[in-house]
């Protein structure tokens, strides 16, 4: 028999349908101004435009996704407006780049000159623009664009091509740079924090127009100051030269432009500047990012319960082992049952910072409480701050009042045995 369900079902998440839409956004061009070839390169601003990209509709896009230039034909101070078709190569991390400004991200545009040869009186040359992209979020975006083609004198008098002000290529109709991309690499974390003896992926992507072709995959490692080659891989070479513990899936380079680096068996010499640098016959796009090595402390107290008799002082110990890096702050409170405030000490005392082999720091703090200052009962906290902590370590020391001992003990006994015997006295008397 074939069971049907007799129960309702739940309905499929429904997929948020795809809407191409226009991202514009602010930029700088740095380069040099071919008006005057001796002067130094300036900043000039600039717009970026991607259009059509395919984005999830959500439900919260304006009914405007369209990008209108501004009417008028742009003069030497009007902002240089790249218009870039993704046709051929899509645009990472384009919903990013689209709720920026909702998500509060800050989006750093910078577009450069590439490889712009400057025409002669007999060719016709192609110019290139790199723009990069970086998100305070994280994300860092290289594109490649291929520019109009910047001809010849007698080419423009004949075809009546109108030039850029500044720029002195061909614009469309409204005065823009109609560009396309060619090849375009990303990275979604520029900057990794890790443990101690985990494995770390480093992100890096890329995607090529069909007309173009991977060249190589390097990968670098820089750190105060010396950098060294960690992987590499020649298109056509017997296979790829990495360091231990390094990997990257040549497989997945080839067949998906996946170019990111595992690292594993984390150690502190890991930490630094890693450089994923993609390479094709033309162009290079590379993007850095920073590794940290972030280990938590190990807080102890010691002793855990103190019990203080008369004119004694008595130190606690506070030891912070096994954290990287080296900054930690560490600090002492007091709390009595009748105030529930915590009140910070200041008499505390420190040894030196040790470094064990693994590379991680140790700390010892030292907290002197002494029977004619001290009231008991009281909690002593030991609290311990660091980068690899979401929140502080506390860790406590109990005072309880000192039980009686010695003489004072003996002459209550003494004291008590006589009321008992003449109690008992007297009462036998009446009898």
């Amino acid at each position: 028999f074939l069971a049907l369900p007799t129960g309702p079902t739940e309905a499929p998440t429904p997929v948020p349908p795809f809407l191409r839409v226009d991202i514009a956004l602010p930029c700088s061009y740095v380069g040099d101004d071919v008006r005057d070839p001796g002067s130094l390169s300036s900043e000039h601003p600039a717009v970026l435009v991607l259009r059509g990209i395919s984005v999830r509709d959500d439900g919260n896009l304006y009914d405007e996704t369209e990008y209108k230039v501004p009417k008028g034909y742009p003069d030497s101070s009007s902002p240089i407006v790249f218009e870039v078709s993704a046709q051929l190569v899509s645009i990472p991390h384009a919903e990013s780049l689209l709720h920026a400004d909702c998500d509060g991200e800050e989006v750093n545009c910078e577009i450069s000159p590439y490889s712009s040869q400057q025409a002669g009186e007999k060719s016709c040359h192609t110019s290139w623009f790199m723009v990069s992209l970086h998100l305070s979020g994280g994300i860092s975006i290289a594109l490649v664009l291929r520019g109009p083609h910047c001809g010849s004198q007698h080419e423009e008098k004949e075809h009546d091509a109108t030039l850029h002000p500044k720029l002195r290529i061909p614009v469309s109709k409204e005065g823009t740079l109609l560009t396309t991309v060619e090849f375009q690499s990303s990275s979604h974390n520029t900057s990794r924090y890790t443990r101690l003896g985990s494995s770390v992926t480093l992100d890096c992507h890329f995607a090529l127009a069909p007309s173009s072709s991977l060249s190589s995959l390097l990968w670098r490692k820089q750190h105060r100051g010396s950098g060294q080659s960690i992987f590499q891989y020649q298109v056509g070479s017997s296979g790829p030269s990495a360091q231990p513990r390094v990997h990257v899936d040549v497989v997945e380079l080839l067949k998906t432009g996946d170019a990111s680096l595992n690292l594993q068996g984390v150690s502190v010499g890991d930490e630094g500047t890693y450089i994923c640098l993609v390479s094709t016959l033309l162009h290079q796009a590379q993007h850095i990012i920073q590794l940290h090595v972030a280990e938590p402390p190990r807080v102890h107290v010691i002793p855990e319960v103190v019990s203080l008799d008369r004119d004694v002082t008595t130190t606690l110990t506070c030891s912070v082992a096994g954290y990287y890096p080296l900054d930690v702050s560490v600090r002492w409170t007091q709390k009595i049952p009748e105030d529930d405030v915590e009140v910070p000490l200041s008499n505390a005392h420190f040894s030196s910072h040790r470094q064990s082999q693994d590379g991680t720091y140790s700390i010892t703090s030292y907290l002197s409480i002494s029977s004619a200052t001290a009231r008991a009962p009281a909690t002593y906290s030991c609290h311990v701050s660091h980068v690899a902590l979401a929140e502080p370590i506390s860790v406590s020391a109990h005072l309880k009042a000192a039980e009686q001992t010695g003489s004072e003990g003996l002459v209550g006994a003494f004291i008590a045995t006589g009321i008992f015997i003449v109690v008992l006295f007297l009462v036998l008397r009446r009898r």
